[in-house]
């Protein structure tokens, strides 16, 4: 079986959902081929894993302190650029296309008739999971942004929900505990996070950016370009996290058990679903802006528990190779029970 893999390389998460799963589907047999879009080829790194992958401009969104600009995100697609990549990429030497939120592949299968499976978070929104601030266009975005024969959601919880638990890639690392916060926040200014992070002087902070270019360290800030492996490390190691809303962040400090402090991406309303829906369950405390009298509180909570997520990206992968594309009743049923929450998760 060979597989077209599209991603979308706006932000990191979907690809950290792809190093799994390469792994993965590489032990089960399958070849290959990536597709990334979302972001110019020089912005992506350590992409070892993907082999010679191919890049397209596909679609984005801008974003300013922390908030979606509508204008800017307007201006900044060319849905004829994306027309012409969908017509152009050639799909006739595979059998399948796997996709994760990633437009030109999954509108190049549904034009040629290729076989399709979408597996991402956002497609949980098809379903009745917890949702908030979703507009009219939001919703028609999660219906044909990325359109696929087979949907596949990902989410923390299944809510009573055909959905699967998340895909995580950090189920190896070593995990313990030192003093430093580890702070990721890609969409805020980096001068409004100093600002806010130098307040707490007895408190020591490791920070990664995209506008970061070299480590640097100030005062009790340390500074760190976009990286992989350093990354990797930080969170295996750090007390707790502080990050936007995202999906596969907040899953890969849950599963190490690293308490969490979510800002969610003004006007998106996935972050904000994913805020809402983390403090709901009692996984996660919340800041509508960087607010240091919330940060104070929750550097004084106590540290959290582990949730339990098995190894989703193999078990899909063995699905996939499998064929039956058509039912995943045996696959989430055999996932979600071997999801184990910590006593004080609100809703099990």
């Amino acid at each position: 079986m060979k597989i077209l893999y599209g991603i979308q390389g706006t932000g990191n998460g979907h690809i950290a959902r792809a190093r799994a799963m390469s792994r993965c589907l590489v032990e089960q047999g399958i070849e290959v081929e990536y597709l990334f879009t979302g972001r110019e080829k020089s912005k992506y790194f350590s992409m070892e894993e993907f082999g010679d992958y191919q890049t397209r401009r596909g679609l984005s969104f801008i974003t300013e302190r922390g908030c979606i600009n509508y204008t800017k995100t307007l201006m900044s697609n060319n849905l004829w650029q994306l027309w012409n990549d969908v017509n152009d990429l050639n799909l006739s030497h595979y059998d399948l296309v796997l996709n994760d939120f990633e437009p030109v592949s999954a509108w190049a299968a549904k034009k040629r008739g290729v076989p399709s499976i979408s597996v991402s978070h956002q497609n949980a929104f098809r379903y009745a999971v917890p949702l908030q601030g979703a507009s009219w266009i939001d919703r028609q975005v999660i219906e044909y942004f990325a359109p696929a024969d087979h949907y596949i959601g990902l989410h923390w919880h299944h809510f009573e929900q055909p959905i699967l638990p998340p895909i995580i890639h950090t189920t190896n690392l070593e995990c313990r505990e030192e003093a430093f916060v580890l702070v990721y926040l890609p969409f805020e200014s980096i001068n409004d996070i100093t600002e806010l992070l130098l307040r707490f002087t007895r408190q020591s902070f490791v920070c990664f950016h995209p506008e970061i270019i070299e480590h640097t360290h100030i005062e009790n800030i340390e500074f760190f370009p976009l990286s992989f492996d350093t990354f990797q490390s930080s969170l295996s190691r750090c007390k707790g996290v502080i990050t936007n809303g995202g999906f596969e962040l907040p899953s890969e400090a849950l599963s190490l058990g690293k308490k969490l402090l979510l800002k969610p991406l003004k006007g998106q309303f996935e972050q904000v679903s994913n805020v809402a829906t983390l403090e709901e369950l009692g996984l996660a405390t919340r800041m509508d802006i960087l607010d240091a009298s919330v940060v104070r509180h929750w550097l004084d909570e106590s540290s959290a528990e582990s949730v339990t997520y098995p190894d989703v990206a193999t078990a899909l992968a063995c699905w996939i190779k499998q064929g039956e594309w058509g039912d995943t009743t045996v696959l989430r049923q055999s996932l979600w029970e071997k999801v184990d929450f910590p006593s004080y998760v609100t809703r099990v």
